[in-house]
């Protein structure tokens, strides 16, 4: 199944980046995706919003889901995309949806690891996830969903990768900085070889993030990238004979002896 990355530097409307994301969409479709992953904040950057967060949150978030489900539909391609939710707070979940082809919407992950590191404080503004993992089926693949600094924590990916993940979608808006684009080579290295999956990541690029969107086989092996790219799709084909033919002979998860964290798996 082809899987594409979408890459590009969200402003602070929803209906701008909405239509970039339609144009990258429509591209991955001609390559012939059946499944486009966007980055984290493809619904608006917060520091490019106007006003009260709240309040565009409050005011752009089923914009942003409803729309980008009709995309889907129209276009017939699976969607995973960042934005945010309102939790009935003035934090919002940073959150990402799952859609199906037909517009259908397929689950959504509230981000559990917030990026309070590096002198930046998202839990301020932001409010963690209260829902646990979350493993859902599209275009034929069970994809596995993290948002950006998840990407740190390897035992989330491994309660995905043991709750049956092929691929694991990482959307982020990785922060520029000394070593970050080493860090993030390295951890979407770690995180495909240590679990043998897939991992498909989408990043923004902007003057503070570094973009790098790629998609790595079970083996850590790049099959698809870009750089700083400000708007851009890579596409790969994601084959799930290719993780068994992994695991034939680099077994880990059939020779791990410590089992996944319970309340990972289960969540709250």
């Amino acid at each position: 199944m082809l899987v594409s990355v979408g890459q590009f530097s969200p402003g602070g409307g929803v209906e701008g980046n909405l239509a970039v994301m339609r144009s990258l969409a429509e591209k991955a479709k001609a390559e012939g995706a059946e499944l486009i992953v966007f980055p984290e904040e493809s619904m608006f950057s917060i520091g490019k919003v106007e006003g009260p967060l709240a309040a565009a949150v409050d005011a752009g978030w089923s914009t942003f889901v409803q729309r980008l489900s009709l995309a889907a539909a129209e276009l017939g391609i699976a969607v995973v995309a960042g934005g945010y939710e309102s939790s009935g707070e003035d934090r919002p979940y940073n959150t990402l949806v799952a859609i199906e082809a037909d517009g259908r919407i397929a689950a959504t992950y509230r981000k559990l690891h917030l990026y309070d590191a590096f002198s930046y404080s998202e839990s301020t503004r932001i409010k963690p996830g209260d829902r646990g993992i979350q493993v859902v089926e599209l275009g034929g693949l069970r994809v596995g969903l993290m948002t950006c600094y998840d990407l740190r924590f390897p035992e989330l990916a491994r309660a995905l990768a043991v709750q049956g993940a092929d691929l694991i979608a990482v959307p982020a808006a990785w922060f520029r900085g000394e070593h970050k684009i080493d860090h993030w080579e390295t951890l979407l290295k770690a995180r495909a070889i240590e679990n043998t999956v897939w991992v498909a990541a989408a990043g923004t690029s902007s003057g503070h993030t570094i973009g790098h969107s790629a998609i790595l086989d079970p083996m850590g092996v790049p099959q698809a990238f870009l750089g700083e790219e400000t708007e851009a799709v890579a596409t790969a084909d994601v084959a799930r004979n290719r993780i068994e033919e992994v695991r034939e002979y680099l077994p880990v998860l059939a020779n791990r002896r410590f089992a996944a964290a319970e309340e990972i798996l289960e969540g709250p």
